[in-house]
């Protein structure tokens, strides 16, 4: 099948602004767009009469999708699909031939259950393509992306996306990794040398990681972050001026607990902008 970029609507105003991220972001991309609504399967004991009624609104919801891609991206291949089924399963099962699959915050019908818990819980780090949940606010355009990394299998992929995506909108990148003290060490937080010694060593673990991404990517302009604080509150602080967040499924070290759950109920609940969930290649 052609590359192409899933993205799944059901006419909610986040589903909208999502399927105009997938349309630009195909666009970048040279891919198609498929995009997807699932409803859920009434036909059994349904009037023929509301049957009709119930069908042809939903194919009116892919029809107004594909007019709101193709106005965002004039050229862009869009083709539509109206699924009957489990949304959650129907996505899963579009994502494994996709490049990446996109999703609003919120929905409604067919989509009413796939919130931010759902979403990182049902999708994100369960399929094997990154999962880019979009609000439905509208965003100004900052030209960074923000990138949250720890070293670990996860964060390197994360990395890998975001330096990919920084280079196709020819945009900055900020990548910051955030550390804390081990939960014994808490008490020594007053013991001043202490925490400009570990932070030194995070500061030269963070450009480690970095230096053959810099390397690989020379035209993107880099800003390196290292903070003493908790990765999910500095990821969203600086979400306020980002135009994407990305971040690995798992994580280590300061990353540790940042799971689908923290991400899920800490980036994906309160980021300002929109966040890709990437899972490494190597995850089982």
């Amino acid at each position: 099948m052609t590359a192409h970029v899933v993205v799944g609507t059901d006419g909610s105003p986040s589903a909208e602004a999502a399927v105009g991220w997938a349309a630009e972001d195909a666009a970048r991309r040279g891919s198609a767009l498929r995009i997807v609504h699932v409803r859920e399967d009434w036909r059994r004991g349904t009037p023929q009469e509301l049957e009709e009624t119930l069908e042809g609104e939903a194919r009116g919801v892919l029809e107004a999708a594909a007019d709101l891609a193709r106005g965002r991206a004039p050229g862009l291949t869009v083709t539509t699909s109206l699924e009957t089924g489990r949304p959650v399963e129907v996505l899963r099962r579009e994502a494994e031939d996709a490049e990446q699959l996109v999703i609003g915050s919120r929905g409604r019908g067919g989509f009413a259950g796939l919130l931010l818990g759902s979403v990182s819980l049902s999708l994100a780090g369960h399929v094997d393509v990154p999962v880019v949940v979009v609000r439905g606010e509208k965003h100004e355009e900052h030209g960074e992306v923000l990138v949250g990394f720890d070293g670990s299998p996860e964060s390197e992929a994360a990395l890998e996306y975001a330096f990919e995506e920084a280079a196709r909108r020819g945009a900055r990148l900020r990548a910051l990794h955030g550390w804390q003290l081990p939960v014994m060490a808490v008490g020594s937080i007053a013991y001043t040398p202490l925490i400009e010694d570990i932070s030194g060593t995070e500061e030269r673990l963070a450009t480690e990681i970095l230096t053959p991404w810099r390397e690989r990517y020379p035209r993107v302009e880099v800003r390196q972050a290292v903070l003493f604080e908790h990765p999910v509150l500095a990821l969203n602080e600086a979400s306020a001026t980002a135009d994407l967040v990305v971040v690995g499924s798992r994580g280590l070290g300061g990353f540790g607990s940042a799971v689908l759950g923290s991400v899920s109920h800490g980036v994906l609940h309160h980021a300002a902008c929109p966040v890709a969930v990437v899972r490494a290649k190597a995850e089982g």
